[in-house]
């Protein structure tokens, strides 16, 4: 079955080369780094470990991970590998200079041999969900251990998966360790035809967040800046459908707090234009964060067409709403703002955070809303409460702290699997 795979793959390839360059006309930074793609790195082996974080949302969670990681291993040892030009921003803005960076290159037979033969890392640990054939087996052939930490896998992916069980267990069967988030995903995994053995729950690296002082600082300056009373929703992380939403939802809000400031933070850079463009279509007055981040008592929305930045602005929000939920995209990150004490908002589409979701809920951290009313009637209500909104943010907090543990647990297994692939 991986021979057709790999076949597949390679007539793909000019597809995909194709792909990169289409999105270089409206993202340039997918036209650099080419040989990456096909496996020509500048980073030489021996490394400690091989890191894959897909993109941004599998960068942020890994970065306690790496942090630890780093701790006792020096610069040159470890590589992280990510799939899209956002990804490897965000990388080096958390890491700088202390790791190597590449794109992950295409999953073809040679490609992944000859990319392990320059790495030689003594791990491979692969960041939630994602499953490359070839480089599962090249690994295996190697004997380099590979572990899926942070693994999760939705019910959506549990289907797909199943129908090409006989491409996808082999890969899951040639790992080491498969670190859950929670007990549904290992099962999951399990039924995808993983070794039972050799999966477990090990909890969510997301729940091991840590709120540096500054950050709580720069949140402080710029509630001080636009104005203390001022009501302050964020929208982080969104797409169209949830901008859509939270628009509309915002002029009744004015009508009922005028003073209240709406700041919008797109997912993707290349969508800034646009959804600068439905800001003014919802009739709404618009700063960029390129303009100013201190935006007058005149503006409406702050567009924040900026990445790396969006904690900053949860530090500073009395409400925040995480996208990716009213669009049908799965999710994305709902602790970071219940890290930092806020009342969260989310959509129904849930799928790639859904352990989080229900528990977000049932701690009475968050709110589940779909359409512009629900928004109004959350945010309305929120905004005229702040004893509400206190408590909401205590209990995220707790919930957080509950939920600590998956950080250590996979340090030591990464560690564990390292030295025993060294001995062998």
């Amino acid at each position: 079955m991986r021979q057709l795979y790999s076949l597949l793959m390679l007539l793909l390839t000019p597809v995909s080369l194709c792909y990169f360059a289409l999105r270089g006309l409206r993202d340039r930074r997918y036209w650099r780094h080419w040989g990456e793609r096909l496996g020509v790195v500048t980073v030489k082996g021996p490394v400690a470990f091989h890191i894959h974080a897909a993109s941004l949302g599998e960068v942020n969670a890994a970065g306690p991970l790496v942090n630890a990681l780093l701790e006792q291993t020096p610069a040159p040892d470890l590589l992280l590998t990510t799939f899209t030009p956002t990804g490897r921003q965000r990388a080096r803005e958390l890491f700088g200079t202390r790791i190597g960076l590449s794109y992950l290159p295409l999953d073809l037979p040679l490609i992944a041999a000859r990319f392990l033969r320059t790495l030689q890392p003594a791990a491979i640990v692969v960041v939630e969900t994602e499953i490359w054939p070839n480089l599962y087996a090249a690994a295996a052939r190697a004997n380099t251990p590979l572990i899926i930490s942070n693994a999760r896998l939705s019910q959506a992916s549990l289907r797909a998966y199943r129908r090409c069980r006989r491409l996808i267990a082999p890969a899951l069967r040639s790992t080491r360790q498969i670190l859950a988030q929670s007990d549904a995903d290992a099962q999951r995994y399990i039924q995808c035809g993983a070794d039972p053995a050799r999966v477990s729950n090990a909890g969510n690296l997301k729940f091991d967040i840590r709120v540096p002082a500054s950050l709580l600082e720069t949140g402080e300056l710029l509630r001080s800046a636009w104005g203390v009373q001022r009501p302050v929703l964020v929208a982080g992380s969104t797409h169209e459908a949830d901008e859509q939403v939270m628009l509309a939802a915002f002029q009744q809000v004015l009508e009922r707090h005028p003073a209240a400031l709406l700041v919008l933070a797109p997912r993707h850079p290349e969508r800034f234009a646009r959804a600068e463009q439905l800001v003014l279509e919802h009739k709404l007055t618009v700063k960029r964060r390129s303009d100013s981040r201190l935006p007058g008592a005149e503006t409406q929305c702050l567009l924040i067409d900026s990445m790396g930045e969006l904690l900053d602005y949860y530090a500073a929000a009395d409400i925040a709403f995480v996208g990716g939920t009213i669009a049908d995209i799965g999710g994305h990150n709902l602790l970071e703002p219940a890290a930092l004490a806020k009342p969260v908002l989310f959509g129904p589409h849930t799928a790639h955070v859904k352990d989080i979701a229900t528990r977000l809920l049932e701690s009475g951290a968050a709110r589940q809303v779909l359409t512009s009313r629900d928004v109004l009637a959350a945010v309305d209500q929120l905004f005229a409460h702040p004893a509400t909104r206190d408590r909401m943010g205590q209990a995220g907090l707790r919930l957080l702290e509950e939920g600590r543990g998956a950080l250590q647990k996979s340090v030591h297994a990464i560690r564990a699997l390292a030295t025993d692939g060294a001995d062998h």
